[in-house]
């Protein structure tokens, strides 16, 4: 989702109406982004493409930058709203992240906030305060917003006082600066002979030798390639983990490789793309839809089985198994900017508790002498260095194989120890990175040192 200018005003109260119950049913019920706008489909569908979009823009950019907007508007609101004018503090949220974020002309946006408001029950009483508020951000907000350490601001504490611990203050604050612009468009070529082609075709980047990246979002439907089936779309790091394995098998040709939590498949079409027999399990029929979609506009193989992988065993053991875990998420908080405020501590352990039983049950799952690569899109420890380490006690014939970080276009501080973590600041002059968390391990002797990838 870009966050830009909308120019049109006639995108109004059906927009802004929209952007609010977004942000209310995502605070309030503690659902992702992705899961209010399935819910609020109907609605969307009534409303023209233009106005529907300027409301999403609206919501992802007050939930981007909440804690920011929220402080500067302590600045503007002479005393704290009381608990129930809870309404207008989230109209007033939407109404700063359209002035503040996505340079929205002031006249219209203060002007929506208030027929939003009176339209709203209980932001009604307040529709005086939100107008005399708003015409103030207009005026001098941009001052008051630049003092600001937006970064930090726009980070809970329970998260940055956990990356502070992990990673150090200042990585922390990297890390949450990354999180201040959406995600870029990545895409993963079927044949990587042919990325010249189609760098040009698209007007990309190649990154880290193996990914496109895209100089401007679009529909990926309208995209050279998409009907050809030359590419999928994947983040640059999330295309990692399956590289990791292809180079530790020496290539997929002729190897069984089962790919655990596999939906939506990115994974999986890299691991078919390069030869492998694939299995990609995971326990959503939805979501292996998408993926069986996937595999036939490339063009590809793969079995599909449905089922949760800590029960469901394979009928013989693999050359390898890919496990890319459920976890917090916290590593896609770029894509996902409502994470910080609908999750806690609880979904960490949580979730640190399922990865050690799916880790356990995908080990039964290699043949001695295979290979298991475990992956999570999370930047906590628990889920990730701890998670292995805690695995390679329970599992001793589990070897760590070294990753080296820079086949994979990686700074060299990517790499600890054996295995790579992907911090979102990273190649930060590039757009940035998803978070992941990579290891590989051999059910066997270790390698010499770390094998080379690309």
């Amino acid at each position: 989702m870009t966050e830009t200018a909308f120019e049109d005003e006639a995108a109004g109260l059906p927009a802004r109406r929209f952007a609010f119950s977004l942000v209310t049913r995502v605070l309030d019920q503690r659902v992702t982004l992705d899961e209010a706008s399935q819910a609020l489909a109907t609605v969307a569908a009534r409303m023209p493409g233009r106005d529907a979009a300027f409301g999403r823009a609206i919501a992802y950019a007050a939930l981007r930058h909440k804690g920011s907007l929220e402080e500067m508007l302590r600045h503007f609101i002479p005393r704290p709203l009381p608990e129930h004018g809870i309404s207008a503090a989230r109209v007033l949220l939407c109404a700063a992240a359209e002035l503040m974020i996505l340079d929205g002309k002031a006249h219209a946006a203060v002007d929506g906030a208030v027929r939003l408001a009176v339209a709203t029950r209980g932001a009604k009483p307040f529709k005086s305060l939100i107008n005399a508020v708003l015409r103030r951000i207009a005026e001098n907000g941009r001052i008051t917003y630049a003092a600001i350490d937006a970064p930090s601001w726009d980070t809970p504490e329970w998260l940055w006082s956990r990356w502070a611990a992990a990673y150090g203050e200042t990585a922390a604050h990297g890390i949450a600066a990354a999180h201040g612009a959406p995600a870029p468009l990545d895409l993963t070529l079927r044949e990587r002979a042919d990325t010249a082609q189609w760098q040009t075709a698209l007007n990309a980047t190649v990154l880290g030798a193996a990914s496109l990246r895209l100089a401007e979002s679009a529909p990926v439907e309208t995209l050279p390639g998409f009907a050809e089936g030359a590419w999928w779309v994947q983040d640059a790091a999330a295309a990692i983990p399956a590289r990791v394995l292809l180079d530790a098998l020496g290539g997929g040709a002729g190897h069984t490789i089962i790919d655990l939590c596999a939906a939506p498949g990115g994974k999986t079409l890299q691991l078919a793309a390069a030869g492998a027999r694939v299995t990609a399990v995971d326990s959503s029929a939805p979501r292996l839809k998408r993926l069986g979609a996937n595999l036939a506009r490339l063009d590809l193989d793969a079995a599909i089985v449905t089922a949760d992988a800590r029960t469901w065993r394979p009928d013989a053991p693999a050359d390898a198994v890919l496990l890319d875990a459920p976890c917090s998420a916290t590593g896609t908080i770029r894509r996902h900017p409502e994470l910080p405020w609908i999750r806690d501590v609880e979904a960490v352990t949580r979730n640190a508790a399922i990865s050690a039983a799916l880790l356990d049950a995908a080990w039964t799952m290699v043949k001695p002498g295979g290979v298991l690569v475990f992956a999570v899109c999370s930047l906590e420890p628990e889920e990730g260095e701890t998670q292995l380490d805690a695995f390679r006690t329970r599992q001793p014939d589990a070897v760590p194989l070294p990753i080296a970080a820079a086949p994979y276009g990686l700074p060299e501080t990517a790499t600890k120890g054996p295995y790579l973590r992907i911090l979102p600041s990273m190649l930060a002059d590039a757009g940035g990175l998803d978070g992941f968390f990579v290891a590989a391990l051999s059910r066997g002797p270790a390698m010499d040192g770390p094998f080379s990838g690309g």
